[in-house]
């Protein structure tokens, strides 16, 4: 369904060349939310001094040009020139009657958009630092193809370097069809960890691992089949873990750093001709402009140690080519960790001066914040190692299941397992969605469980209620009757189903899913109150009970949309 922005932005650029000429049509009418009306149009003081006139005249003005018969009462000019508008309940039920409230039509869709984000380690385990890449990066990617764009997910798993010089070398030593090598698709750290240890410890073990890492570097047959053995073993692991969490990854999305090996001297030889890169304590570097370190040198971004080896600035360059070249992004988000900043910017400042990165091509840092603990430090366990992903989603859904256990609802195994998984996995998701993902927040499952408040639990009971109640309404003739907006509590509903396009939108724009949360929640607060306020099933009429079990019905639609959207199931019933 087109946006109610949208479609003031169209009227106004009307008006704006009406009354001021065609220079003045592109021009944005300045279109926010209001506490006074639905939307207020701020653009006659941006152009007061242009026009060299009050604002308040050039909103009258404008106001006389301005077009909304049949959409918005009269637009009332309030302070100094700010135009307040305010549709018709007419209107807003005639364009919700028509249907389409849960979908999206956009001018500006249809770009490629690639997105980095998850990015575990081979032979590791996944930890809570994992979880908000994966989860921020899931929605993105599900809200762009909502959208209308085109997806290219690229999981840039750490799979190549010289630690698997040493996890070939143990799993050698333990044989690759042995119980250990088998453990690693359900508890890598183990096995990482036993070959670290040898690695520390044992001379003989740690040579024999620096030169299975120049066999692996270099091309060797074995040694890259028993390389392939490690990452399908890991491959297992990811996939549980993505399954767990209702996520949207598959193999075909991995892009890991060895996809990029054949590239990296071509990188560094590009760079070199270039005259971007020079010799630095023989180390290969890239001094960017504008990057300088607490002494104030120049601050430079190694592509090629002094032994000759590269390292992820190397990796991270050939991607940039890599999705520029050969994916066609138009666009490209690294969910990345906040502390990458730095890096993503002096790899991004590099690449558009090696002129890999077109101006018409935008990359972009999505920052992601920390998972805390109550005590307001990285959530880890008591002994301080990073918590297991796994274990943290497992007592999720085992949580909700208890909950489900001890409420007045009835499940056979079955539906009890579906329902669980879905109230566990996403209250945990939503937690995370629904703060600025720049933001930390703290990890607390009490609150993500919790049936009331801003959660994933509240918003899935609200939709499961909307699913009884159409279940009692007899027959389906209100699935097409029309809808009429005559209460207050009604007009707020209606005015609230016609905000998702305006704010995919904006979830698009500014990486921003933490909007579609408070949009989602605050619309279920809508319908909390409508259902208080305007009896459904038995409403004073026929008329009333079709239209308003059609208004509930679109609020289920909403929900579900937007809720799938963020990777989050609404259960048949809670």
């Amino acid at each position: 369904m087109p946006s109610l922005t949208s479609l003031l932005n169209d009227r106004f650029a009307l008006a704006l060349e009406l009354s001021f000429g065609e220079d003045f049509t592109r021009r944005d009418p300045v279109i926010r939310s209001s506490q006074f009306a639905d939307f207020q149009a701020n653009v006659a003081l941006p152009l007061a001094k242009e026009l060299k006139s009050k604002p308040r005249d050039i909103a009258t003005t404008i106001v006389d040009n301005l077009d909304l018969a049949g959409i918005c009462e009269p637009p009332e000019i309030s302070g100094p020139g700010f135009i307040n508008l305010t549709f018709t309940p007419e209107f807003l039920a005639s364009t919700l009657s028509q249907g389409g409230a849960a979908e999206v039509e956009s001018e500006s869709s249809g770009q490629r958009i690639v997105i980095d984000y998850s990015a575990p380690n081979v032979a590791k385990e996944m930890h809570v630092g994992h979880l908000r890449t994966t989860v921020v990066g899931d929605a993105l990617a599900r809200t762009h193809e909502f959208f209308g764009n085109t997806v290219v997910r690229q999981n840039h798993i750490g799979d190549w370097g010289t630690p698997f010089g040493m996890l070939i070398e143990h799993l050698l030593d333990v044989g690759i069809e042995s119980e250990t090598a088998q453990d690693i698709s359900a508890n890598p750290n183990a096995f990482y960890q036993a070959a670290r240890a040898k690695f520390d410890s044992d001379e003989a073990f740690a040579t024999r691992a620096r030169a299975r890492v120049v066999a692996l570097q270099g091309g060797d047959e074995q040694t890259l089949e028993l390389w392939e053995r490690l990452v399908g073993f890991s491959r297992i692991y990811f996939n549980h873990i993505y399954s767990l969490l209702d996520v949207t990854l598959t193999d075909d999305n991995l892009a890991g750093e060895s996809i990029y090996n054949d590239d990296l001297a071509a990188v560094c030889q590009d760079l070199e001709d270039q005259g971007l890169a020079r010799i630095s304590d023989g180390a290969l570097c890239v001094f960017p402009e504008g990057f300088t370190g607490r002494d104030g040198d120049p601050l430079p971004l190694i592509i090629r140690k002094s032994d000759g080896g590269y390292g992820y600035a190397t990796t991270d360059l050939a991607a940039v080519r890599h999705r520029v070249r050969t994916l066609n992004a138009d666009r490209v988000l690294y969910v990345v960790g906040t502390p990458q900043a730095m890096h993503f910017e002096m790899v991004f400042a590099i690449a558009r001066a090696a002129g890999w990165l077109p101006e018409g091509v935008e990359f972009e840092h999505v920052k992601i914040g920390n998972v805390l603990g109550d005590d307001g430090k990285i959530l880890r366990t008591r002994s301080g190692a990073p918590l297991r992903l796994a274990e943290l989603l497992e007592e999720a859904v085992a949580r909700a299941k208890t909950t489900l256990q001890e409420s007045n609802a009835e499940f056979d195994a079955e539906e009890e397992a579906v329902v669980a998984k879905a109230v566990g996995i996403g209250a945990v998701k939503y937690a995370d969605l629904s703060v600025a993902h720049d933001t930390s927040y703290t990890f607390d499952l009490d609150r993500m469980l919790a049936p009331i408040g801003n959660t994933a639990p509240y918003l899935q009971y609200a939709g499961a209620r909307i699913r009884s109640i159409l279940r009692k309404a007899d027959g389906d003739a209100f699935t097409t009757a029309p809808i009429h907006l005559g209460e207050p509590a009604e007009r707020d509903l209606g005015l609230a189903l016609l905000g998702l396009s305006d704010v995919i939108a904006e979830v698009v724009a500014g990486s921003t899913p933490h909007r579609l949360a408070t949009y989602l929640f605050d619309l279920a607060q809508s319908f909390t109150s409508f259902y208080e306020q305007c009896p459904v099933l038995i409403a004073e009429s026929a008329e009333v009970r079709d239209s308003r079990l059609r208004l509930s019905q679109t609020v289920l639609e909403v929900l579900e949309a937007g809720l799938g959207v963020l990777g989050i199931r609404v259960p048949e019933r809670m």
